[in-house]
């Protein structure tokens, strides 16, 4: 549970990502600004948060924020620009697409491209600290997982579903039946290493 939000005198939005260490699908990213006043006793960081009460703070958060953008990726812009710069993209795109413009970015992690114009400050661990972080965080997991719902039904034997393009154990079991799908990360290599023939 976070405490009340407190803004003093700038006007802050809460960045964080989604799926960046998935072997499939996009990143995702959200930008989030809530009232001086918004407290709800469930916002925590989305990994903390059962799917339930995720989906309970989404429509918190849609409903009373001063404004909220998510934006996403492809895996095929990921593996043209690889993942860190497709992450810094998705965080600029999120904010870009704000209603209001925010006078302070703070950003989960240690690491960022300054965003033209709009100062910002990393935090480790943001997203467990600072309730517009926590915020972002909930929507960026969120519409990323609808998003890979969708996937599953159109390539049901990654298991998208469950795994949500991470690497588990039958994810991987998957790739190495069926191959990629147009919808993994080239770029990883995420593909079985061939198996040498005997002499």
């Amino acid at each position: 549970m976070l405490p009340v939000q407190h803004q003093l005198q700038l006007l802050e939005a809460g960045i964080d990502e989604a799926g960046r260490g998935c072997y499939a699908g996009p990143v995702f990213a959200a930008a989030v600004i809530l009232p001086n006043d918004f407290y709800h006793p469930l916002l925590n960081d989305s990994k903390q948060v059962t799917k339930s009460n995720r989906e309970i703070l989404r429509k918190v958060i849609c409903s009373n924020a001063v404004a909220w953008s998510v934006a996403q990726i492809s895996p095929a812009e990921i593996d043209r620009i690889n993942i860190l710069q497709a992450t810094y993209r998705a965080m600029h795109k999120a904010i870009s697409g704000l209603s209001i413009q925010p006078e302070m970015l703070l950003i989960d992690g240690n690491r960022f491209r300054p965003y033209p114009s709009i100062p910002h400050l990393c935090m480790i661990k943001g997203d467990g600290k600072l309730a517009n972080i926590a915020a972002a965080s909930i929507l960026a997991k969120t519409f990323r997982d609808e998003h890979m719902l969708q996937l599953h039904a159109k390539y049901p034997i990654y298991a998208f579903d469950k795994n949500k393009g991470y690497g588990t154990a039958t994810h991987r079991a998957a790739i190495e039946q069926q191959g990629l799908s147009p919808v993994h990360r080239k770029s990883f290599n995420i593909l079985p290493a061939q198996m040498k023939l005997p002499l």
